[in-house]
């Protein structure tokens, strides 16, 4: 199969990709634009702090902070990435979902939320502040800053893809119109306007999603249909978890059950959703800390069952497609959805489809740069350029960066079109940006003796390690890595490993941090103002059953379903 992205050319839709869409489908979308809005506007009268505007007054109820968790996470990733990845890759996808998502999820909630939201941080970049020091604290901003922009731009240029199979319009007016469409409702509400219409994208990409399936699994015969006709085109390999990912084997991921394992199911996993501050942020929104843990654990039951609605899509699309996603076949991996939108759904149903996918993409740019004007106004522009202003002034210039975030992801949506699966994109990213991230916090969270200095050198060291893994080492042919998927599995674990070596060097060369100054950041330590360390004593996960329950059910799940597939 061949790879994605060495000499892609330019992506593009389908020309055949114009849906037949009619003043029905018009006005359901039109509908959801006007109650968009009107969230915005609604939001806005509840912004009164800094606080409020950025992190909801920690007001919200878990049921709200949890769908909103796993809406902000169904964006592009979710549905033009993983129907592309499907049809690239095929049954493969699941490991994103239960082995790449879910214990990590359970992780968050249980172990490192206590951190979190009892240190009453504002941002995942000022605990690297607290437990190390400033330039690990600039740094890790920065490279946050930078990420959130261009997956920002990830979910806008896949915004513009659905924008222009309905209209018809080039994608940079695309790119341009649905930019200032995201940007009115971030910037009159804040996160609250964001999380309220995550909660509501929620359930219209499930509309959107649900008929999608069922109609195209009627159309290739069922489930048995479309496995017989993906075996006859790609192999028997093609619609199974682990088929074919013994040590040496061939197979269409491109990569073996150790890099899964190790590469996805805990350093890009963990490195995502531990330290991404676009999901973590709707969990320090909430009301209380049990409110916060259970966030992820909430959003961790929808996760279980999301893959097949946008797994099966591209699944179908690869079916009825020989070669689809192949320059012979006139459809690149992105083409998925829309094609199966342009063949199977009728009107009104169609008008359902292309809102949900409009809810998905604004979803994921909102989460992005509503952490991203968070990021920069409390950790980079606050904290070293404009200290000690009042209050009201950082609402303002919270919401004047927003507007620089906007205008600076249009310009990296057209970055993210050059990629024929944009799901390759985004795990690029993530092994660049999170994984050297995760490493530094998780090694300063569990090991007392890690040294002032060692944060910011294990953090730089961990990404570009990373960095020269994928663009020298694989870009350029040193080592033979099939796919750019299992490049980007090798490069979360080169990051992870390189971050962790220099890091453990570092602290036996440097003083490590006051114990004094480590209470309440190190796993075991209390604060002052505590009475018990985090995620200790009387309140400790292990001790409440209730929320032990909740994680138990989910990650039994997560390791059971992918060894039945």
């Amino acid at each position: 199969m061949q790879n994605p992205t060495k000499g892609a050319e330019t992506a593009y839709l389908a020309a055949e990709l114009r849906l037949p869409t009619n003043w029905l489908d018009y006005t359901i979308l039109g509908i959801y634009f006007v109650v968009v809005l009107g969230i915005g506007f609604a939001a806005r009268r509840s912004v009164k702090t800094s606080l409020d505007f950025f992190l909801s007054g920690r007001s919200l109820p878990a049921w709200i902070t949890g769908l909103a968790f796993i809406s902000a996470n169904l964006a592009a990733t979710e549905i033009l990435g993983m129907a592309a990845n499907s049809a690239q890759y095929g049954a493969y996808t699941v490991h994103w979902y239960w082995i790449g998502a879910i214990p990590a999820m359970v992780f968050l909630g249980l172990v490192m939320m206590p951190f979190y939201y009892g240190s009453k941080v504002r941002s995942v970049p000022e605990m690297l502040l607290l437990r190390f020091d400033k330039w690990a604290h600039l740094l890790s901003s920065a490279l946050f800053a930078f990420a959130a922009i261009l997956i920002a731009g990830v979910n806008l240029y896949a915004l513009a893809i659905v924008v222009e199979a309905l209209l018809g319009w080039p994608q940079w007016v695309a790119i341009v119109v649905a930019g200032a469409f995201v940007l009115a409702y971030i910037t009159l509400g804040g996160l609250s306007s964001a999380i309220y219409n995550e909660v509501l994208q929620f359930f219209v990409i499930l509309a959107a999603l649900i008929p999608l399936v069922v109609l195209g699994l009627k159309k290739v015969g069922g489930w048995g249909g479309l496995t017989d006709k993906l075996t006859a085109e790609h192999g028997a390999n093609f619609t199974t978890a682990w088929g074919g990912t013994g040590i040496g084997s061939a197979n269409p991921l491109g990569a073996n059950w150790l890099t899964i394992v190790l590469g996805l199911g805990f350093v890009l996993s963990f490195g995502y959703w531990t330290t991404n501050f676009a999901e973590v942020q709707r969990a320090l929104s909430a009301k209380n800390l049990s409110a916060a843990q259970r966030t992820p654990l909430i959003a961790a039951y929808p996760k279980v069952f999301i893959v097949f609605l946008v797994m099966i899509p591209g699944l179908v699309a690869a079916a009825l497609i020989p070669g689809f996603g192949t320059a012979d076949s006139g459809y690149q991996y992105n083409d998925a959805i829309p094609y199966l939108m342009e063949q199977l759904l009728p009107n009104g149903v169609l008008g359902i489809a292309v809102t949900g996918l409009l809810a998905a993409f604004m979803a994921g740019m909102a989460a992005n740069v509503s952490s991203f004007n968070t990021v920069f106004t409390n950790d980079i522009w606050g904290r070293y350029v404009q200290r000690g202003r009042e209050d009201a002034y950082y609402v303002r210039f919270g919401r004047l960066i927003t507007v620089i975030g906007v205008c600076a992801s249009v310009g990296t949506a057209f970055l993210a079109s050059s990629f024929s699966n944009i799901m390759s994109y985004l795990q690029t990213l993530f092994s660049f940006f999170n994984v050297p991230m995760f490493v530094v916090f998780i090694i300063g969270m569990f090991w007392k003796r890690a040294s002032t200095k060692s944060g910011f050198w294990g953090l730089l060291a961990g990404t570009v390690a990373a960095m020269v893994n994928y663009f020298w080492i694989y870009k350029q042919g040193i080592i033979d890595i099939p796919t750019d998927q299992g490049a980007n599995f090798v490069s979360a674990i080169v990051g992870f490993v390189a971050g962790a070596v220099v890091m453990i060097a570092v602290s036996l060369f440097t003083a490590p941090k006051p114990a004094e100054e480590l209470q309440g950041l190190v796993y075991g330590t209390t604060s002052p103002g505590m009475s018990e360390p985090p995620g200790v004593g009387d309140d400790a996960w292990y001790r409440r059953p209730a929320l032990l329950g909740w994680g138990a059910v989910v990650l039994a799940a997560a390791c059971y379903i992918p060894f039945s597939f």
